[in-house]
């Protein structure tokens, strides 16, 4: 299908992206826009423009030396940061495909998300927002919008990527109302807007969050007993695990022996889905109770999106368990301490010795939160190199 005069052309390619969108979704042809008005792609739809410029930006390729729960050292085949925003993307297209919904726009969002993060996973947040107590804290989610707004340097025209609304409110999960407020003065309609007026995300920003929450569950099970800290016995404790457990070896019985690889992966598989097609169905039943007219319709009402009641208690159960028994175990507690002192350390060096640390990160604004940009910035190995140089202390092995 073409443009009706036989060229490409932007809004026109836009339009065939809505086509069977649901009302209810994002459509790329009402998108409000970007801060800084640029003529459409030939042949993209925003959306689909946004996800390009994130998958080719600077941030987005750090995330692969980026500690999800194990670092980088303790293996090639855990999970990163980058692994799990791919992880994370292809679950949520897959349902936003399922109830309608704009798979370029959770697509983007999904790859965006963690963009912000630290070094060393949540220990180096807890680090870096305990450094910058006093001068607004730090927080990753916020930094993901941060990256995406101002730290990218990949155009002659502006700081940042330049991405649509809908794709940087979908980014900014939570927002303290101050700080929404200033954003709203500063940028009428802005991704403050929701938070100030009380809205919701837009359902496929509803959507990501939930896929991000059933990506991390299965891949921290599946790396959990890679790393020898669970075991498939240890796993048989939580109720949703159990079952597709038992529903695995009653399908195939040759599994129970020696190819616990190949068990333990079907069984992840069966709970992938299962969890799925519960959000697909449970997410469904209350569109067709509220019927919102449109993507603005939607936002006015309770979450849409989410789990059947059922679903939504085994999957709490599984994240209790995953807590208790890998991420407060000793030995990633001892790793999480030791990033937590790398984080530490170099920002107390950097504070103190300017010459340590790039200009262009000083002369932006405050010298503190461009100190937190350089720090959050980082990947795990750099962040341990760097650390290695000024304290001379080697931290963990290879």
């Amino acid at each position: 299908m073409t443009p009706p005069n036989g060229a490409p052309d932007g809004p026109f390619v836009a339009r065939l992206r809505d086509q069977g969108l649901a009302p209810w979704a994002v459509h790329a042809s009402r998108s409000r826009g970007r801060r800084r008005p640029e003529p459409p792609a030939p042949t993209r739809s925003e959306f689909q423009r946004d996800r390009d410029r994130i998958v080719h930006c600077s941030a987005f390729r750090r995330l692969v030396y980026k500690t999800q729960v194990f670092l980088n050292h303790e293996g090639d085949l855990f999970r990163t940061r980058l692994t799990h925003s791919l992880e994370v993307a292809q679950l949520a297209r897959s349902m936003a495909h399922s109830l309608g919904l704009n798979e370029d726009l959770v697509e983007a969002i999904a790859l965006a998300h963690d963009l912000g993060h630290t070094p060393f996973g949540h220990a180096g947040q807890d680090a870096l927002d305990a450094c910058m107590a006093g001068q607004g804290g730090f927080e990753h989610n916020l930094q993901s919008l941060r990256v995406v707004d101002a730290l990218e340097q990949r155009y002659p025209e502006w700081d940042g990527l330049n991405l649509c609304l809908e794709t940087r409110e979908g980014i900014l999960k939570r927002c303290p109302l101050p700080l929404a407020q200033a954003w709203e003065r500063d940028e009428p309609g802005g991704p403050g807007r929701r938070f100030v007026q009380g809205l919701q995300p837009s359902l496929e920003a509803q959507l990501t969050n939930l896929a991000d929450e059933i990506a991390y569950n299965a891949h921290d099970v599946d790396d959990g007993v890679r790393s020898g800290l669970l075991s498939v016995e240890m796993l048989r404790e939580v109720p949703l695990f159990e079952r597709f457990h038992q529903e695995t070896l009653a399908a195939h019985p040759a599994l129970a022996g020696t190819a616990q690889r190949r068990l333990l992966a079907e069984i992840i598989r069966r709970m992938l889905s299962a969890q799925v097609y519960d959000v697909i169905d449970a997410t469904a039943v209350r569109l067709a109770h509220h019927r919102p007219e449109d993507a603005e319709a939607a936002r006015t009402l309770p979450p849409l999106v989410g789990f059947s009641e059922g679903m939504k208690a085994s999957s709490a159960a599984l994240k209790r368990f995953l807590f208790r028994a890998l991420y407060r175990h000793p030995r990633v507690m001892a790793n999480t301490d030791a990033g937590k002192r790398v984080i530490t350390e170099l920002f107390a060096i950097y504070r103190d010795r300017d010459a340590e640390w790039p200009e262009e990160f000083r002369q932006r604004g405050s010298r503190l939160r461009g100190l937190a940009d350089y720090i959050a910035g980082m990947t795990d190995r750099f962040a341990l190199r760097e650390h290695q140089r000024l304290t001379g202390q080697r931290l963990f092995a290879d």
